[in-house]
């Protein structure tokens, strides 16, 4: 049961420091200040889950909770990039950020679904960060 609290941490801080990792990458190709402002909204988000994460996490290990290593960071930012490199408008970046949203929201559903027997507050953070990303998907869709 532990373990699967830690692995459960684990995953959602790594989707959250992904999220923070592709909305810093793309706001720098970001002209429109509303969209920036939405941005930097959800940069918060996804920080507020990843200390939200760390604070519960020390209960179950001594060490940090998992975040994106070095080769899906260099991966993601070179995907910003490329996908980018002929159209960086706002539709085109709000559709990115989207995409890897929805992936998470998958992944999260996934692990809500396969580990009922959780414990109470780690499935409260797995599913805020779910509805985070879920709401994150519905405003982005305003900028499509």
């Amino acid at each position: 049961m532990e373990n699967q609290n830690l692995n459960i941490l684990d995953e959602v801080n790594k989707g959250a420091t992904m999220g923070m990792d592709a909305i810093s990458y793309v706001s720098k190709k970001v002209q429109d200040s509303k969209f920036k402002e939405v941005l930097d909204v959800e940069y918060d988000k996804y920080r507020e889950i990843s200390n939200r994460v760390n604070k519960l996490y020390d209960n179950y290990s001594s060490k940090e909770p998992h975040e994106t290593n070095v080769m899906n960071k260099m991966m993601t930012w070179y995907g910003v990039q490329m996908q980018t490199m002929t159209d960086d408008s706002t539709s085109k970046l709000s559709e990115l950020l989207m995409k890897g949203t929805n992936m998470g929201i998958i992944e999260g559903r996934r692990l809500l679904n396969d580990n009922q027997d959780a414990e109470e507050s780690v499935k409260n953070i797995l599913n805020d960060f779910v509805v985070m990303q879920e709401d994150s998907v519905e405003t982005l869709k305003k900028y499509l």
